[in-house]
Parts: structure tokens; C-alpha cells; sequence
């Protein structure tokens, strides 16, 4: 299948190295605004403009990879232009352009990936099966941190990063996978009350710390803190759930081990997965799956497999951090 991507930056260049790895993918060109000195990028076409590659390649498949503020306006033109689209987190930075983007997608005849590689985490698959089959009985509780760090390097290497109409916070750009965690585990869920506040960021436009209360649709109290003022490197990103019949924890930096667990007939495997986060250089991302994703895509194009995480999905987790922002606005 043939692959463009559009934008090529950190995240773009991870999705470039797994379509090419990818026996069954080719990926035939990619735009930005200046061409990548990238060595696996020399035999691929380099465009500045949507407009100019998809005059010049028919594509089966186009990545975005670019700004948040971006994505709902380039996936709608690659839509148009016939592609299938692979749209990173966050799908977009509102309901309303995510429906927009359905609509088109829908008249187009063509499927939006949206970019949850954390589903993939065998921690997560794990305790999704525990959830699915009932093992745990009544949810009761459940705790999402999320500690990571970002300095004024990080804000500074981009000029939209911290900008409030570009990036959109804290939650779509650092912690959209947890809030995307916690509805694929539990569904969806209502937004109580929370607070944001920013400590150590004074050259951003938004939060660097926050703290949710919310509720699942079988009324599971949720507790979800969250913050990018961890001391120089990333410390935690957690779940833990208790309930009837156990308590789990899916632990580590990126939800990347089982860190404890105690339930009633079953013993989850002690996983440990080490080295598998999107290491920039500068910082460290969430985990590394999007080899998983864009097999996932072929697959499922192919009629081999179910897409993973849906556009009306990738909807869904930007309703709840919308919801989870206007609560705080509300206070």
C-alpha cells in the first residue's frame, strides 16, 4: 500500500521508519516546509504543499503527523484528494472538528486511523480482558497519574507547542493516551469538577498541572491527576483500579508494566517491558507501537483484522477532555 505522510517532525519520522520496515507498505513521498536530511528519506518524493503531492502521487494511505491545530484541516483535504487517513493523537482540538472530519470521511467513502498506539501495551490488553470478561466484578475506583516532565527546551524547539489555539493544553498534547486509556477500559465518562493550574511553565499559554474528578457509566469514581512538572525526566503514567473482586495497578512511565496486582482466581503475567518509549532525544513520549498501528491499518484495509481505535472513538476522547476543560472554566 502506498503511504504519504505530511508533516515530518519527531512523530513522522517514527511513522516513516515503520512503513518502510512495513513488508507490505511503501511510503512514496511526504510534506513539509523544508525537506528531511533523514538517510531513509532519500529515495522518498519531498513536497511542500498537500496540494502539490497529491497532484503529482496517487496514495492509498496519508499520515498526519503535523501541529494539533492541523489535523482536522489536512485530514479533511486528504480525505477529498481519496486517501485513508492515519490521524495522530489528538484526532482533533474539538467535537465539532471531528465531526466535520467524519462527515467528509464518510461522504468520501474512506476510514480515519486515529493514532492510540498505548492500546496496544500488553499491560493494557491484559486488564482489557479482565474488564471484558467480568473477572473483576463492580468497578469501584479508578486513579489515573500521569507525571511526566517538559522544560522550556521542549516548548521552545516548536513554535505552536504551548499556545493555546495551536496546542491545546496539557491533555490533548501530553495525556490525550490516558484519557483515551481510561475510556477504552471503562467507556465513557462524566467530568465532576477539576482544577489546572500552572506552576513552572510561565512561557506557555496553558496548564502544566491538573487534578479531575469524574465518574464512569456504571458509576466508578475516577481520580485523574496529571502534570508536567516532574523533576527533569518523566516519572509515572498509572492506572490503578479497585474493584469487587481485585486490585490491579498498570504502572511504570508509560502504563508499560503490571506494577501490583491481587485477584480473586486469576494471576496476570509479571509484565516488565523495558526501552519501548518514544525517546526525541530531549524528552521521551509514550510507548513505541506505531509499528502496531500501521500493521493494523494494512490489515484492516485488508480485510485481515478490526481497526483498532475508530474515528467516532477519536471523537469521543476529545469530548471528554473538552468536558474536562470546561469543567475547570465552570468552577
Amino acid at each position: 500500500m502506498k503511504f504519504g505522510i505530511v508533516g515530518m517532525g519527531n512523530i513522522g519520522k517514527r511513522h516513516a521508519e515503520h512503513i518502510i520496515q512495513h513488508p507490505e507498505a511503501e511510503l512514496v513521498a511526504y510534506c513539509d516546509l523544508k525537506e528531511s536530511s533523514e538517510v531513509f528519506l532519500r529515495e522518498t518524493s519531498f513536497y511542500q504543499s498537500l496540494e502539490e503531492m497529491f497532484a503529482h502521487e496517487k496514495l492509498d494511505i496519508l499520515n498526519i503527523c503535523t501541529p494539533n491545530y492541523l489535523h482536522c484541516e489536512h485530514t479533511i483535504k486528504s480525505l477529498q484528494a481519496g486517501c485513508h487517513v492515519v490521524c495522530e493523537k489528538p484526532m482533533s482540538l474539538s467535537t465539532k472538528e471531528s465531526e466535520s472530519m467524519i462527515k467528509v470521511a464518510e461522504q468520501c467513502k474512506r476510514t480515519i486511523f486515529v493514532v492510540k498506539q498505548n492500546r496496544y501495551n500488553e499491560p493494557v490488553q491484559q486488564v482489557k480482558k479482565l474488564l471484558s470478561n467480568q473477572s473483576l466484578g463492580k468497578i469501584l475506583f479508578v486513579q489515573v497519574n500521569c507525571f511526566w516532565n517538559r522544560n522550556e527546551a521542549y516548548y521552545l524547539e516548536s513554535n505552536w507547542r504551548g499556545k493555546k489555539l495551536l496546542d491545546g493544553g496539557c491533555l490533548f498534547t501530553q495525556f490525550s493516551h490516558f484519557v483515551d486509556i481510561l475510556y477504552y477500559l471503562f467507556g465513557k465518562v462524566e467530568v465532576n469538577a477539576g482544577c489546572v493550574k500552572n506552576f513552572q511553565h510561565p512561557y506557555t499559554e496553558i496548564e502544566d498541572t491538573g487534578s479531575f474528578v469524574m465518574h464512569t457509566e456504571n458509576d466508578a469514581l475516577v481520580n485523574f491527576n496529571f502534570s508536567t512538572c516532574a523533576f527533569e525526566k518523566n516519572m509515572e503514567g498509572a492506572i490503578t483500579i479497585l474493584a469487587e473482586k481485585g486490585t490491579v495497578k498498570i504502572g511504570g512511565q508509560y502504563l508499560n508494566t503490571i506494577e501490583y496486582q491481587n485477584i480473586q482466581d486469576i494471576s496476570l503475567p509479571p509484565i516488565q517491558i523495558q526501552a519501548k518509549s518514544n525517546d526525541y532525544g530531549k524528552y521521551q513520549g509514550s510507548m513505541s507501537n506505531h509499528d502496531k498501528v500501521i500493521d493494523n491499518v494494512i490489515k484492516t484495509l485488508q480485510g485481515k483484522d478490526v481497526i483498532m481505535t475508530n474515528a467516532e472513538e477519536g471523537k469521543d476522547v476529545v469530548a471528554i477532555i473538552e468536558a474536562m476543560y470546561t469543567s475547570v472554566q465552570s468552577m
